[in-house]
């Protein structure tokens, strides 16, 4: 997906199965997984960072009195939950895309590009493309957020009218 967004190094894929092909066959298998630990340390960072984030801002609004326990709650935690996560995965995100669409032997491993951007371009670096990253994220955040808010409170509901007595 990275490489056919980016159009790594200007190579056009005429699809998804002839990106795999042609980098299994100019990089061998190795090359299908380039990029993987990145990635997995970028998911685990971002979905601690949302589920921390969102219950520590619910919490605080909901324990403050600022707001009840409802819908405009949840969508401004979901909110901060979102805009938090991009601060702390954006460093991550911008280290992953560079890393998996460097030429084969460019750098060692993805703490020589994180080293390697910070040395060329200075820290401002690890948030380019911040907001786009923030309007996906954040959008992510309230759907998934208040989504499953609204689910809990329909199964709970549920869950009472059936042990309600007749």
């Amino acid at each position: 997906k990275v490489r056919l967004q980016a159009r790594a190094r200007g190579r056009r894929y005429r699809g998804t199965v002839d990106a795999y092909r042609t980098i299994a066959r100019e990089e061998g298998v190795r090359g299908l997984w380039r990029g993987t630990v990145p990635n997995v340390a970028r998911n685990a960072i971002v979905n601690c960072a949302e589920l921390v984030t969102y219950d520590l801002a619910k919490e605080a609004l909901v324990g403050s009195h600022l707001m009840a326990d409802d819908l405009p709650c949840h969508f401004a935690a979901a909110f901060g939950a979102g805009f938090c996560t991009t601060l702390v995965a954006s460093p991550v995100d911008v280290v992953k895309t560079r890393y998996m669409n460097a030429p084969p032997g460019r750098y060692g491993g993805a703490v020589c590009c994180a080293l390697a951007t910070l040395r060329c371009e200075g820290p401002a670096a690890f948030y380019k493309g911040f907001s786009p990253a923030f309007l996906r994220l954040g959008s992510w955040n309230i759907v998934m957020f208040v989504t499953y808010e609204q689910l809990q409170r329909a199964l709970m509901a549920a869950r009472g009218a059936r042990e309600a007595p007749f």
